[in-house]
């Protein structure tokens, strides 16, 4: 496993050495910025942004020991301007892609949300990622177990999930194997390396 959990045995071409921790890794274990023509550090989260990638681990602390050390300026080899709260940007967008890729899965048939559904998902073994709302009923969480040889996500919100499944809010949900699933664990292990989780939060209440 890598930073965050993300799961080190998919393909994701050459890899990339952190500015921050020197660590040499896949891709898809690290977040991309670019330099864009106002000078100004932006994150790549698709990975897709033209321009020299600098790489830094899908870490909160590593995002803000480069910010604190100047190491952006140092990797672009020319002063630049990196905005305020840059690892609270990263969360956010990265929460919004695995909000987005959930809502693609939901939609093309291998998604469901509600105690019950996943219950019986998880009966069948159709279900190869269960998750569950970070604010959720810690002692309803606790009557699903995560699938044998599966995947757990658990630090989403029940709002974020809500979106995802076209609801107001959501506690559970699984998603089947195939599809953008695999990707969908990848990105929320890099959401779990920089998202902080309020103290509290999936605690029974009661």
């Amino acid at each position: 496993m890598g930073r965050g959990g993300v799961p080190k045995d998919r393909d994701d071409g050459p890899d990339r050495k952190c500015i921050a921790t020197g660590d040499v890794q896949p891709k898809h274990g690290l977040v991309r910025f670019v330099v864009g023509p106002d000078d100004q550090v932006v994150p790549d989260i698709l990975g897709k942004l033209p321009g020299r990638g600098i790489y830094v681990a899908a870490d909160r602390t590593a995002i803000e020991l480069a910010v604190q050390k100047n190491l952006f300026s140092r990797a672009a080899k020319r002063p630049v301007k990196v905005p305020e709260g840059l690892a609270d940007e990263v969360e956010k967008q990265l929460a919004r892609r695995v909000v987005d890729l959930i809502s693609l899965q939901r939609k093309a048939g291998k998604a469901v949300a509600g105690y019950e559904k996943v219950k019986g998902w998880l009966q069948m073994e159709e279900a190869e990622v269960l998750v569950q709302a970070v604010d959720g009923s810690g002692r309803g969480k606790s009557k699903l177990s995560t699938p044998h040889y599966g995947h757990y996500i658990g630090w989403l919100t029940a709002d974020e999930l809500g979106l995802a499944f076209g609801r107001q809010t959501v506690i559970h949900g699984a998603l089947a194997s195939g599809g953008l699933t695999q990707r969908v664990v990848e990105e929320a292990g890099r959401l779990k390396g920089v998202r902080v989780i309020e103290a509290g939060k999936g605690q029974s209440k009661g």
